[in-house]
This record gives structure tokens, sequence and C-alpha cells, in this order.
């Protein structure tokens, strides 16, 4: 009992140490190579707390080998942006003036929930919100906010189709049906749902529509299965009626 006591105090005091070397970065905002790093130290770790069998030097080998690793990467990721790319990654612009680039998205293997999720994360709520999204080499969102962005005014949107996916309890939850989702799919250009990229409602009546590969547009509900366009290249914001 007392020589695992001391085995693990004793790792402990290794792992304090080379974390603090490691520096001050938050869980959050380490780059992709650190997190597996800090994985891989927390596995050594356990390693001899929990075998005494294996020399208690061999775990601590190995947990500085792989810090040596860690320093000698972060030198290699700060010679030049080519290295930084390969080690970390780059920063993905997923939403823009058009609207969600849908490309991009796949290629971070994610989808429009998750874009979703993270802009609420971030203290956004509508897609509209957004000037520009960008998701930054350690997965946090950046963005930049629409000049007439009122948070005041947001109202939580619910996702009704999701690339090609209709949600059937989010579009019961606003009180809709199929027919009616039909309609302004059809109405705006698309055949289905298959070729609807993104489509909210918020608690407004506020619709943000978007077909893969063209910029959105957004909609107004006004009554019954009645709806309006929203044309947002116009600031005066007037309504079309379709």
């Amino acid at each position: 009992m007392v020589i695992i006591f001391i085995r693990s105090l004793t790792t402990f005091i290794v792992l304090l140490i080379v974390m603090r070397l490691m520096g001050k970065r938050q869980i959050g905002e380490m780059q992709p190579f650190e997190l597996v790093i800090t994985l891989l130290i927390a596995e050594l770790a356990c390693i001899p707390m929990a075998d005494i069998s294996v020399p208690l030097v061999y775990g601590i080998a190995a947990i500085l080998a792989v810090f040596i690793l860690h320093q000698l990467l972060s030198v290699i990721e700060q010679s030049g942006q080519l290295a930084k790319r390969i080690i970390s990654g780059k920063p993905s612009l997923v939403l823009n003036k058009n609207g969600v680039d849908f490309t991009e998205l796949r290629r971070n293997n994610m989808d429009v929930e998750d874009l979703i999720e993270s802009m609420r994360s971030a203290g956004y709520y509508s897609l509209d919100d957004l000037d520009y999204g960008i998701f930054e080499s350690n997965g946090k969102l950046s963005a930049k906010e629409k000049p007439d962005y009122d948070k005041k005014k947001t109202s939580l949107p619910v996702l009704i189709v999701g690339e090609g996916k209709v949600i059937r309890k989010n579009l019961s939850l606003i009180g809709k049906d199929e027919e009616w989702l039909k309609k302004v799919i059809k109405s705006n250009g698309a055949k289905n749902n298959k070729q609807v990229g993104v489509m909210t409602v918020d608690g407004n009546g506020k619709v943000y529509f978007q077909k893969e590969k063209e910029k959105f547009k957004t909609l107004r509900i006004l009554s019954g299965s009645d709806f309006c366009t929203d044309v947002s290249a116009d600031r005066g914001r007037h309504c079309i009626f379709i």
C-alpha cells in the first residue's frame, strides 16, 4: 500500500511538472497533436501507478519521451505556415455571406446541426445573425456578426431540414405539416427536401432557407400557410408574396 502511494505521488509530481512545462492552454484551446499527447501522457501515467511490477522509472521515462516529442512538434509547428498546417490543420470558413458552405462542413466531418450547436455555444442562435463563421484549427467557432445584428430581437430557431433530412418532430413543434413544407420547398426552386441544404424557423416566423451551392434566402411566415420572401440584399427588407 505504501509503495503504491509513493509511486502515485512520484508520478503525480512528474505529471504536474510536465503539464506546467507544456504551457497554459485549456483543453478546448489545444491543437489536435497536443490533445493526443495529453491523452498519451495520461495513459502512460496510469501504468506504473496500477501495476507495481512495472519499474517506476519506465513510466517516468515514457512520459518524458512523450513530453520531448511535444516540444519538438511545437518547434516544428512554429517554423512556418506549411508545417503549422500539416501538424495542426487550418481554419475552415463554413459560413459566409452566401450562407452555409456544406462542402467545407463535410470536409471537417461536420453537419449543419454541429454548426448550429457551435453557434449556440458562442452565443448566436440564427444562421442569419452572422456574416462569417470560421472553425479554428482547435475546433472552436469564431464569428463575425452582421452589421444589423441585434441579440435582443433574436428568437431561437429550430432546424426543420438539415442536408436533405426533414426533422419531423421540429416540424410539429412549429405547428406545420409536411404539405406546408413541400409548398415552401417547391416555391423556392427545390423539387423536394433532398435538395435543401438547411431550413430553420424561429419563434417570430422567420425562415432561413438555403439550397446547396446557392445563396440563402429568408422568408417570413404571415398567417396560415402564407409566407413572403425577405429580400436580404435589399436593406429595406420589403416582402414579395409568393
